[in-house]
């Protein structure tokens, strides 16, 4: 299973004006966990594709099949 990890730039602009959202999104097949903190047992490859960002928006990513623990 690929899991997708990516950074929310929407939840970076509200927290700087003092709101306190998580700022990471896990994707897997299974659903979303947002988090703020990601460690990454295994491989991994930061992905750019500004000509095909993900369904979310984003256009950097990191892409595992390692084993991912959030915090």
């Amino acid at each position: 299973m690929i899991t997708r990890i990516h950074v929310n730039q929407h939840h970076i602009r509200a927290n700087a004006k003092g709101a306190d959202l998580p700022v990471l999104t896990v994707k897997t097949s299974k659903g979303n966990t947002k988090c703020n903190r990601v460690t990454i047992h295994g491989p991994s490859t930061v992905v750019y594709s500004p000509d095909k960002p993900l369904a979310c928006g984003a256009k950097v990513w990191v892409e595992t099949h390692a084993e991912v623990e959030t915090c």
